[in-house]
């Protein structure tokens, strides 16, 4: 090999390497610029002294295997356990494509390097927001299951229907795995109506089954009028 084509290749992974480290040093993690940059030349170095020892008879592919072999312990060293919480995959996983990035370009793939290292960056950028957006989704779905939602219900029907309003509406509760607080019922002699107010508790944010609640009440012909309304939401 000649010296240009080694300072070609060397050039070409200190570049690509420091493309991918310069996103984790931007986001101040332990494996940042100088960490990847290191890895993909040192990867390629390994690659095309390999090339140069076996030349045409060896099996350039064991040293591959040791490169592997030998980020492996490196992206260890940045994993760090705290608790039930993992930190460091990320950066360990850079450094494992950094490695791979130096690898073919020191195998003179330099296409495939190049498109590798790019791929690497725009999973790091383009995929972070989307990362997050999904942890916080399932942080709040997480958060309301330990929710407490009380709910204010009014139900409006015939006065002589009263007597079986009351027990459909235990028994919607019954069905959607709702919990009464209190059911008070008021008459109004004059428009010949009785109005039921029921506080309702359920365990997170259910309003479908509010919902069930309201239609299964209100297909009733002798209902006039009903609507729910959320109150507050309290930690169980």
């Amino acid at each position: 090999m000649e010296v240009w084509e080694y300072t070609l290749r060397i050039g070409i992974a200190f570049f690509l390497g420091g493309m991918i480290g310069f996103e984790r040093q931007y986001r101040q993690k332990s494996a940042g610029l100088r960490t990847n940059t290191l890895v993909a030349i040192g990867s390629a170095a390994f690659v095309m002294l390999s090339h140069a020892l076996t030349g045409e008879t060896g099996d350039p592919s064991r040293v591959v295997g040791q490169i592997v072999t030998g980020i492996g312990f490196l992206g260890a060293g940045v994993i760090i356990r705290e608790g039930a919480n993992v930190q460091g995959l990320n950066t360990a996983a850079t450094i494992w494509c950094s490695a791979a990035v130096g690898s073919l370009v020191g195998a003179g793939f330099y296409t495939y390097g190049i498109v590798t290292a790019l791929s690497v960056v725009i999973t790091l950028i383009i995929l972070r927001p989307l990362a997050m957006y999904l942890s916080r989704r399932k942080e709040k779905h997480s958060n309301e299951d330990y929710l407490d939602s009380h709910y204010s219900m009014k139900i409006s029907c015939n006065i002589e229907a009263e007597s079986q309003i009351r027990p459909m509406i235990m028994e919607a509760i019954s069905e959607n795995d709702l919990q009464l607080q209190s059911l008070r019922s008021t008459r109004d002699e004059k428009s010949g109506h009785v109005r039921f107010e029921a506080q309702i508790i359920s365990e997170g944010r259910n309003n479908k089954h509010i919902e069930n609640f309201s239609k299964r009440i209100g297909s009733d012909r002798n209902v006039s009028e009903i609507e729910w309304l959320l109150v507050k939401t309290n930690l169980n």
